[in-house]
């Protein structure tokens, strides 16, 4: 069952991105730091504007807005509680997406409601995501959920689901995957570590790094390719041998209600600091 859902996820993912897509929220852990090294696939602790990045428009908050989003709030403080324990999560069949690679913020995916959230059917009780921070013990805390939408969606059917004047959803586009990777081969979260130089990897000559690199971060360890990837365009994608993805699934919102009262960190854009559990 768990293989036909994953399946059917991935059938649908790739009609909407037209070729084999990826689109959850990597961060490289201090690979920003490393000499000729981009952050690898990430947007980091806080998502902006950039060429992999769309966001929607700021709006005024309409009073409205304001009670629809502390409603939201409400909710998912009461429906994710039993979740702030992550082993909840796992044995109701959530799955961790890429869990080997680091990340600023993990998610925590239900396959079956992230797929109706594809399909345009929004239960603010069942987000298709959960959003942990890991902790250096190996534990995971809960600081949040993501909700998703398909990538036709209008500002105005996104705004029904989660007001604009509070939130801006995100889509991630132009990106480049390695040829090397397939959609499903990210589904299961893997990405090449264990081998040695496939396309993405660090030739193991070149930097006496690469193959720590490697091992850590599979094909994505370069920062040509991926969500914060140097490369922006078909033809430098090309010409590197990727897939290149004009849109990697669809619309997403990032909420955090246990982040305090303020809507503006609890919509914001940065991760917060998880609260004590």
């Amino acid at each position: 069952m768990k293989k036909i859902t994953l399946l059917a996820i991935a059938a649908a993912l790739a009609a909407i991105a037209v070729s084999p897509a990826f689109a959850h929220d990597m961060s490289a852990d201090g690979m920003a730091g490393m000499p000729g090294m981009a952050a690898a696939n990430g947007m980091g602790a806080q998502m902006h504007m950039d060429e992999h990045m769309r966001m929607t428009d700021p709006r005024d908050p309409a009073p409205q807005d304001i009670e629809r989003a502390n409603d939201l709030l409400a909710t998912l403080r009461r429906v994710l509680r039993p979740y702030r324990n992550y082993r909840v999560a796992l044995a109701q069949g959530f799955q961790i997406f890429m869990p080997s690679v680091p990340q600023d913020v993990y998610h925590f995916t239900n396959y079956v409601w992230s797929g109706d959230e594809y399909q345009g059917r929004f239960d603010p009780a069942h987000p298709g995501s959960l959003l942990y921070v890991k902790q250096p013990d190996g534990n995971y805390v809960l600081v949040g959920a993501m909700y998703s939408a398909p990538p036709d969606f209008t500002p105005q059917q996104l705004n029904e689901m989660v007001p604009l004047g509070i939130a801006r959803w995100h889509e991630h586009i132009d990106i480049c995957l390695p040829a090397s990777i397939t959609l499903d081969d990210l589904l299961r979260g893997n990405v090449g570590q264990g081998q040695q130089n496939l396309p993405g990897m660090i030739p193991i000559a070149a930097n006496p790094e690469a193959l720590k690199l490697d091992g850590k971060y599979g094909v994505f360890a370069d920062g040509r390719f991926g969500f914060t990837g140097k490369i922006h365009d078909a033809a430098a994608c090309q010409a590197a041998g990727g897939n290149f993805l004009p849109l990697a699934f669809g619309w997403m919102v990032h909420v955090y209600p246990f982040a305090g009262d303020d809507l503006k960190v609890a919509f914001g854009t940065s991760i917060p600091k998880p609260a004590a559990q």
